[in-house]
């Protein structure tokens, strides 16, 4: 059984070594989580695909869940914490003292670095996520036109999903229907 301070250590080393949010933690996440065997790579998608159905930022929504599924109440709750605790001490202190600096080319560089970096750390567990679960050609029909209409034609993703939802729900009334025939 994992003890409440390791999962608390993970978790913190976690959201202190991710810049970037949620998505930017899912490489981390899933690294940490398979390699000390805390989770099977079947389960993390799953864990990501509850997350993100729930309302709230991404990364603690996984937090709660992989805290919940390793040590119930208790493993969400320390997990949480640490996730959040290095980003809240970081931004209160970035609040403290960046203000005198925000204006620094030298920090603006910096910032403009560090973006590259964010896009790829989002970027790399979406492609593998993609890689991993779409067996057909039509999963990833439906993968590109829905990132093709959500990034440069600014479709909102529930429409796409209310579409997509009314598509399988014909197709498999369709089949049904065929097969009882």
């Amino acid at each position: 059984m994992v003890s409440l301070l390791n999962l608390f250590a993970v978790f913190a080393k976690i959201g202190a070594f991710t810049i970037g949010g949620g998505y930017a933690m899912i490489p981390l996440i899933q690294d940490e989580m398979t390699r000390r065997g805390w989770l099977s790579d079947d389960e993390l998608p799953d864990i990501i695909a509850l997350a993100q159905s729930a309302p709230g930022v991404l990364a603690v929504n996984v937090s709660i869940f992989a805290g919940y599924r390793l040590r119930g109440l208790k493993g969400s709750i320390v997990a949480t914490l640490g996730t959040v605790l290095p980003s809240f001490v970081a931004i209160l202190l970035i609040a403290m003292f960046m203000s005198n600096f925000q204006d620094n080319p030298i920090v603006q560089r910096i910032f403009n670095g560090i973006r590259p970096v964010v896009v790829s750390l989002i970027a790399v567990p979406m492609i593998n996520m993609a890689r991993k679960n779409n067996k057909t050609w039509w999963a990833w029909a439906i993968t590109l036109v829905t990132l093709l209409l959500v990034a440069f034609l600014k479709v909102s993703p529930i429409y796409i999903l209310l579409v997509l939802i009314i598509l399988a729900t014909a197709v498999s009334l369709y089949r049904e229907k065929k097969w009882t025939h």
